[in-house]
């Protein structure tokens, strides 16, 4: 049986490194209209993008994916797609996938997957995704987001840090041996609308504060989140100009 879901893409105007990022152009078309693909490519029963700016919602609109205005201090992906939820009246079962804006070449394969791992789970509220990693240079970049899962595949913690931390072979970095436990998150998670309605009425806890990672606000509270684990990463989003000329290479190409 085909997993129904929904897509939420939250697509901020405003960005630290690159401002406008949604639009910015990608082999002729602006990002988000690329975001939008990967999300029809899966067979989305709808797409929204949900934005804080008049600019992204005129664009998306002209792309004929249904946009909705939200409010501008949200501090989440997760508190924006929840305010569309309620807008547009969605059921409490209904699944919804949070495809970030800047993720153009995310496949529809891992979108179909996240959604699916929640549908088929009977415990978790939360899914996300995760890679096994085996470079020594990924497992130190407090820029990589890092889980721990027990027996179950259910997220124990998230960290910029090394976690685990092999304690007798870390004396130093060259020493690192790959292990298949060390995880890199993927940042795509699939939740239902009822679990967003329960999230956005707790506060950030001091964990999420500290790492500046939202679902360290869901383990905090004691739900589970659960971690597939995937054969292969994805290729990199965009936050900087490098990756802007990256993924236009590769678009381009393609």
């Amino acid at each position: 049986m085909t997993t129904r879901f929904k897509v939420v893409i939250p697509a901020r105007y405003a960005s630290t490194r690159l401002p406008g990022k949604p639009l910015i152009a990608l082999a002729g078309r602006p990002m988000i209209a690329h975001v939008c693909d990967r999300a029809r490519e899966a067979n989305a029963e709808q797409i929204v993008v949900a934005t804080d700016d008049s600019r992204i919602f005129k664009v998306a609109s002209e792309l004929g994916v249904k946009a909705v205005m939200t409010s501008d201090s949200h501090q989440s992906g997760s508190e924006r797609i929840a305010e569309v939820a309620q807008k547009l009246q969605w059921q409490d079962d209904e699944i919804i996938v949070n495809l970030q804006g800047d993720e153009p070449l995310l496949s529809a394969e891992y979108i179909q997957k996240v959604a699916k791992a929640l549908s088929d789970n009977l415990v978790a509220k939360v899914s996300t995704l995760a890679v096994t990693m085996s470079a020594a240079e990924e497992v130190f970049d407090n820029n990589i987001v890092k889980v721990v899962v027990d027996k179950q595949g259910h997220a124990l913690y998230f960290s910029r840090a090394v976690i685990p931390w092999d304690r007798d072979g870390f004396v130093e970095q060259q020493s690192f041996i790959p292990k298949n436990i060390y995880l890199r998150h993927i940042g795509l998670y699939a939740y239902t609308v009822g679990f967003l309605n329960q999230y956005v009425k707790w506060r950030e806890s001091i964990l999420e504060q500290i790492e500046r990672l939202e679902q360290l606000r869901i383990l905090w509270h004691g739900e589970k989140i659960l971690v597939e684990v995937v054969a292969k990463a994805p290729m990199a989003g965009i936050d900087t100009e490098d990756d802007v000329k990256r993924v236009e290479k590769y678009l381009q190409n393609r």
